[in-house]
This record gives C-alpha cells, structure tokens and sequence, in this order.
C-alpha cells in the first residue's frame, strides 16, 4: 500500500543462502533510488533480530515512484522491490469517513484503512475520467503554439490561471489579469483581443470548489463496485446491491469498471472523453 509522505516506511528483506534456507548475511545494505533519480541509503542492523529477516527505516521525503534494491553478500543474494508514496494533498473525491459510511464499514476499525484509501484515488480517477478535475490540484502543461488567437487547457474546470510564461528566451510572458479565462472549458484569450504568442508554459488550478451531489453520489456507487468486485464472499459494500460484472455493461474506455448508473449521474457535467 501506497505511505503518505512524511512517514516512516518500514523496509523488509530476507536473506536466503543457495539452498533458499534464511541466512545471515555478512553485509547487507538497501539502496532506495527516489522518484527524481536520487539515492538514499538508510542502516540496516547486521546481524538481524530474526535469522535472515532484515529491516530498514525509512522517512518518505517525496512523493511517487520509488525503487528499493537489497544487496547481501556471504551469501550473494539481492532483492528487488518497489514503494510507492501519496502526494501532500491527494486528489481525493470522497473522505476516508464517507467512504467507510458508505462500505458499512466500522469507523473504529482502521485494518482496511489503507486498502480504502486506494479505492478512493482510483474511484476519483474514473470520475474525473468522465467530467475532468474534482479535486482542486494545480496543473502545469506546456502548449506549443506560435500564434493563437486562444489556447484550449487540457484539463478543465479551470478555477483560475495564476501564471503564462514563455518557453523560449525573449518569449512573451502574459499578465493574468489581462485575460479571459472560460472555467467551465478551459479557454485562454486576451481581453484586448491579441493574439497568444508561444510557445507558452500556463499554470492554473482546476477542479470544483462545490462537489454536487450527482458526482459524490456516482463516486460512491463507483467505490462500492469496485469494493464488492474484490469481495464476492465478504462483508462491507450495500445490503442486497449487486454490482458484480454480470449486470454492468462496458463504457467506452474503462470496461466493466464503472456501473451504468454511475455514468448516468455524471452525464450532466461530461466534458471528458468517456462519453463523448
């Protein structure tokens, strides 16, 4: 499961000599390569409190995609692995409460915390799929324009457009404040008429200051599906709901993963692709 950043990431490994019987190793050391291409190489305790299981532990300090490489000696033997760590503010359509509410889950019970964590990002992914950004996020994306009368963001609702800079040397540069900025479409112009000279670099933020209720209520059916797909035989999700493959047909684009239900409440505020 995915850490938050900031926290202290427990690593573990286990030795093994040729026969795959757990060894102590005489050194071990873990190579964690972060997701900007630096290292860092937390201690490992040599020898480990139980035969050939080491331990090592690390603050996440960014988040992302990160590689952890063990590397044993007397015996030769490594181990490979991943860790993946959550942004400061992730883009999540739904709170931990609301979901575990709507999964008839304990609240005091925090085993499956995590699990339902990931099921919600996932569950704003296949929203946001349908009807662009949610979650209010800050977005950066370059257009390689040389003269347009407007550029056309690619990820609206647009809030509002905090910085357009030039990608080139001597390039113009755009004051905001002397632009129209169309939220609900993301259409950049000049309020003088001119014309955008790029290429440009826009910065803006985008996603809903209100979510209305169609979309909080497809995000939970969606989050149900998904929940029940992975439990056929457990408890959680709605009393008597059946949500299973065989009563969902395919959306274009994402298959068997959204009900129908859920993308007829979201219909009214489609602008993605999903549905076009």
């Amino acid at each position: 499961m995915p850490f938050d950043l900031g926290v202290t990431a427990r690593l573990t490994a286990e030795c093994r000599d040729p026969d795959g019987t757990l060894t102590d190793a005489t050194t071990a050391a873990v190579t964690i390569t972060l997701p900007d291409g630096t290292t860092a190489t937390p201690p490992v305790t040599n020898p480990p409190a139980t035969t050939g299981k080491y331990v090592a532990d690390y603050v996440t300090a960014q988040p992302g995609r990160h590689t952890i490489r063990w590397l044993f000696t007397g015996p030769a033997y490594a181990y490979t692995d991943v860790l993946d760590v959550r942004p400061e503010q992730p883009p999540a359509i739904l709170s931990l409460r609301d979901a575990k509410k709507h999964l008839n889950l304990s609240l005091t019970d925090t085993s499956e915390d995590d699990e339902v964590r990931d099921w919600i990002n996932a569950t704003t992914t296949a929203v946001e799929f349908f009807i662009g950004p949610v979650a209010v996020r800050t977005v950066t994306e370059d257009h390689a324009v040389s003269v347009a009368e407007s550029l056309a963001l690619r990820r609206p609702p647009v809030l509002a457009v905090t910085a357009v800079e030039p990608l080139l040397n001597g390039g113009s540069s755009y004051d905001v404040d002397d632009l129209n900025v169309d939220g609900p479409v993301g259409i950049v112009s000049r309020k003088d008429g001119g014309l955008l000279r790029g290429p440009l670099r826009v910065t803006y933020s985008a996603g809903r200051r209100i979510v209305a209720e169609n979309i909080s209520g497809a995000a939970r059916i969606i989050l149900q599906h998904l929940w029940a797909t992975q439990r056929p035989t457990r408890g959680g999700g709605l009393p008597g709901a059946r949500d299973d493959f065989s009563v969902t047909e395919p959306i274009p684009g994402l298959g068997y993963a959204i009900p129908n239900r859920a993308v007829q409440l979201l219909n009214p505020d489609d602008q993605g692709p999903g549905l076009a």
